[in-house]
């Protein structure tokens, strides 16, 4: 990890383990990025920036008529002065004009890594982890200064970048684009990989060549949503899971946002990634700053495993925060899919009875416990104990409950409020609303105004006062619709598109008050399932809900897609009913149990209902994860089998020291008389032994082999008959 300087030359290069990066500012003062990719030995690498005089490309030096900022790669490009692609910043200003120019006035190099005022980040834990870089960038006739801001770790191999505006002047500045970071790569067959679906079929693998013009995804939602997550790779066309170059952005944020890459006609493609510039403004006012979200910068020389093993490192390390980052996650749960709204405490004991003879760890209480709540119609802001349902109230249940062997958790929705409750009828301004407009409302609900302190000050007052009426050691926090009439009636006429981002700092202040104050708590994020699975609510909370949808075979995709970039041990994964409730699919319980066994690992079904045989099945595969559970959690992933592109997913996990590792494959729909398959495994000590034994699936006999032969010559699947079947091999090192 470093920082170096040539001033001379005037370059730039950053260095960490995986790759370089490197910047030059140009004679004429404007800061053009020059490579970043494999790490380099030597900085001198400024004979990589050619100009050449371009037809139609305007010259803002005429002595230099082969520089243009409508060809230079530029580091953070802004509108109006030559350069005809897509900014990163644009502005009003008090005389009306948007053009802006950035020249480089002076940098810093800092060890550490300064906060980001009000926002997640990447962090650090010691100031020698890391070295920050601040560029400033000025405009001396409007007096607006961008700091553009790079750290480099030196354990985790992710480069950092946000932008810090700063109105130096005497007149306000309207910014209308303000972007995290923007990257020109020189010419190159790239594809361009997302994470796209919609509400159940979250995060799935969409890979498409990139042509000339622009190709973005983006979030209008008011959420990172579930139809596209703030997520952008450009890979080199003939990348693939264990070779090729892959460059990946993440945005650390959970509101609107936009991800881009636009080819231009010279074959340069420009990478970006920030807050959605649609309905969004802010207004500077002189001496103020704005800050925008960090993007997390991942290069990659060997495909797509390392790309996944750089994110997990850093997710899993130095971007979830508190006590549950090392801790092992507990096998849960959940009532939802059993009760729904219909339960009492007695049948909610009934439940618990049963899970906690199944070994099963935690019991979670899903919605339906507060108000009058027994349908989505009523009572989200009246964070008061449903006593008809539960007499003896959270305390009592949370007692008989841990009498039970396990520990308690319980679901809220505190970003709502529903039309039917008596927060609505005594404060109708507190949602978001737009004067004069009908009001839209979604699952029965309208979404609190979180740009409002009396807002934010309500739901920290509300949900402590739970938190602290009972032992709860688990809250899953929902949000169950998008944003619409998204206006707030505190803020001025002028401020009123300001209202989705101020709404994002008003969740994370009372979601950093929360997790601060009930620090034993493990809180779990859900938006509808995976609404907003990304790394803004990782910072606070260390896990979310996968998907609504727990379907095995469905989830297979949505598992595969989350795992190439978050973490395992954030992902919530399930055993629920058959037919399923989503799908009316019907998969072996084992199955379902491999499936859900590649995240945090519970169960959401009525295990009253279940047979006896089930049950043995049950308690089978809680004591197996068990037996795993540190495995999955805190080893490294591997993707072997992409079930986007066969008839099967196959996955494994190792230890961080190579003793254990995992290996799970389900299949999908069945051809007769099919080849056999082999799986070649992955990440092993090739010159160790390994006891193979199959933990669930058809027979298979334990025996020893080599970890150079199970990655180069592979192991067999077992000849499965039938849809939906799967296998389970435990693998354990023979110390010599």
């Amino acid at each position: 990890m470093q920082i170096l300087f040539d001033p001379e030359e005037q370059l730039f290069h950053l260095q960490n383990k995986h790759t370089s990066y490197v910047m030059k500012v140009t004679e004429e003062g404007y800061l053009a990025h020059l490579y970043w990719g494999r790490k380099l030995r030597s900085s001198s690498t400024a004979h990589l920036l050619k100009m050449i005089d371009r037809p139609f490309s305007p010259n803002c030096n005429p002595e230099n008529p082969a520089f243009s900022l409508d060809t230079l790669p530029q580091e953070y490009p802004v509108y109006g002065h030559g350069d005809f692609r897509v900014p990163a910043l644009e502005a009003i200003f008090a005389d009306g004009t948007s053009v802006v120019d950035l020249r480089y006035r002076n940098h810093r190099i800092l060890e550490g890594k300064p906060a980001l005022a009000g926002l997640p980040m990447i962090y650090t834990e010691s100031p020698h982890e890391a070295l920050t870089l601040e560029i400033d960038l000025f405009d001396p006739v409007q007096e607006l200064q961008v700091t553009l801001l790079y750290t480099v770790f030196s354990q985790i191999g992710v480069i950092t970048r946000s932008a810090r505006l700063y109105n130096a002047g005497q007149q306000p500045i309207q910014l209308t684009r303000a972007l995290s970071m923007s990257l020109d790569l020189p010419c190159s067959s790239w594809d361009m990989m997302q994470l796209s679906g919609a509400w159940g079929r979250e995060r799935h693998l969409v890979r498409r060549p990139v042509v000339p013009g622009m190709q973005a995804v983006e979030s209008r939602r008011g959420a990172s949503s579930h139809h596209q997550n703030p997520f952008l790779a450009l890979m080199a066309s003939d990348a693939r899971d264990t070779h090729g170059e892959v460059m990946a952005v993440n945005l650390v944020y959970s509101g609107n946002f936009l991800a881009l890459a636009e080819q231009d006609s010279l074959q340069q493609t420009r990478l970006q990634i920030g807050i959605n510039p649609a309905d969004f403004s802010w207004l500077l006012e002189p001496g103020e700053i704005f800050q925008t979200p960090e993007a997390v910068l991942v290069y990659s020389a060997e495909g797509l495993d390392g790309m996944t093993e750089i994110f997990h490192n850093a997710y899993r390390e130095r971007l979830c925060r508190g006590l549950h980052r090392h801790q092992p996650r507990p096998i849960l749960i959940n009532n939802w899919e059993a009760t729904y709204f219909a339960f009492d405490e007695e049948k909610l004991l009934q439940l618990a009875e049963e899970a906690g003879q199944l070994g099963i760890e935690l019991f979670v209480l899903d919605d339906g416990w507060f108000g009058q709540r027994d349908n989505d119609k009523t009572s989200l802001g009246d964070w008061r104990v449903n006593l008809k349902k539960l007499p003896h109230g959270l305390a009592g249940l949370a007692e008989s409950i841990a009498e039970k062997g396990m520990k308690f958790g319980l679901w809220f929705e505190p970003e709502m409020v529903s039309p039917e409750s008596q927060l609505f009828r005594e404060h109708p301004d507190w949602c978001l609303h737009v004067p004069g407009r009908r009001s839209s409302t979604g699952r029965h609900q309208y979404v609190l105004d979180f740009s409002r302190k009396d807002v934010c000050d309500f739901i920290v007052h509300s949900v402590s006062e739970i938190l602290s009426s009972a032992p709860i050691q688990y809250v899953k926090w929902d949000m169950n619709r998008h944003m619409t009439e998204i206006g707030s009636a505190c803020l001025p006429v002028e401020r009123q598109r300001e209202t989705a981002h101020r709404y994002m700092l008003g969740l994370y202040a009372v979601m950093e008050t929360l997790t601060t104050r009930f620090p034993e708590v493990l809180f779990e994020s859900c938006s509808g399932g995976g609404g907003r699975f990304d790394p803004g609510m990782l910072y606070y909370m260390p896990q979310t809900w996968t998907s609504d949808n727990t379907d095995a075979i469905e989830r297979l995709y949505i598992q595969y897609g989350t795992a190439l970039v978050y973490p395992p041990i954030t992902m919530g994964a399930h055993v629920s009913a058959v037919p399923n409730h989503q799908v009316q699919r019907i998969t072996p319980l084992a199955t379902r149990g491999i499936v859900a066994m590649g995240g945090n690992f519970g169960y959401e079904l009525d295990i009253t209902k279940l047979t006896n045989e089930e049950k043995n099945i049950v308690a089978e595969q809680v004591e197996t994860y068990k037996q795993i559970r540190e495995t999955v959690q805190f080893g490294r992933y591997f993707a072997l089998a992409n079930p986007f592109e066969g008839d099967f997913y196959a996955w494994m996990f190792v230890s961080q020291n190579r003793q254990q590792a995992v290996v799970s494959c389900v299949t999908k729909l069945q051809q007769a008389n099919h080849a056999i398959h082999r799986l070649r495994l992955k990440g092993l000590d090739a010159e160790a032994q390994y006891r193979v034994e199959l933990v669930q699936g058809m027979s298979y006999e334990s025996d020893i082999y080599g970890g150079d032969e199970l990655m180069y010559a592979g192991i067999a699947i077992p000849y499965f008959t039938t849809d939906f079947q799967s296998c389970m091999w435990k693998l354990s090192k023979l110390n010599a």
